[in-house]
């Protein structure tokens, strides 16, 4: 089996003054929640997402497990539309002691490059930041953290460090390589 060298960053705000917002895209672009947990809808975004991208450790999820996962107090998905089409998400969960994680963020192919993702990350982290405010019983955010790795796009680590992220771990791996899924077998084949 081949493997590739993956660098993985860590990447941190501490205080929510930390966050610096991108401006808004033109045009009619909205980010809402998804209240309702939709293992068929998440399963969607994350193929549709991170399919070009080799996001893979989801792909073999049963229904089951996705409904487990979503159903947990503290997991939110906050999807962003472009005139009423999914054009990303930004996944959150709550963790022990107040910190937030960005589980998974980013657009599907066609909408990247239009300003969109900086706007949808600054909404996400924001709402990192006020979690707890939705979620009676979990504690104030104290830090809100994410991980990318040079699988991303190539234009994920610039747009976390201007949105105030910092750096506080670095790894490098071996892994598997594995042929890009597409959010369908053979999507984004030439």
């Amino acid at each position: 089996m081949t493997t590739i060298s993956v660098t993985t960053w860590s990447l941190e705000q501490t205080a929510p003054t930390d966050l610096r917002p991108a401006a808004v895209p033109e045009g009619d672009v909205r980010v809402v929640r998804s209240e309702v947990p939709s293992p068929e809808f998440s399963r969607f975004l994350y193929a549709s997402v991170g399919g070009d991208i080799r996001w893979t450790d989801r792909l073999a999820w049963p229904y089951a497990r996705w409904r487990e996962h979503l159903d947990r107090p503290g997991v939110e998905t906050w999807v962003a539309y472009d005139r009423g089409t999914p054009a990303g998400y930004v996944e959150l969960e709550a963790q022990q002691e107040g910190v937030v994680e960005i589980l998974y963020f980013g657009l599907l192919p066609a909408f990247r490059g239009r300003r969109i993702g900086g706007h949808l990350l600054s909404y996400g982290v924001a709402r990192g930041w006020d979690l707890a405010d939705r979620w009676p019983g979990l504690k104030p955010t104290t830090r809100v953290w994410l991980h990318t790795c040079s699988k991303d796009g190539e234009h994920a680590m610039d747009n976390y460090r201007r949105r105030g992220f910092r750096l506080f771990d670095t790894k490098v791996e071996e892994e598997p390589e594995v042929t890009t899924p597409g959010p369908w077998p053979g999507a984004y084949s030439a």
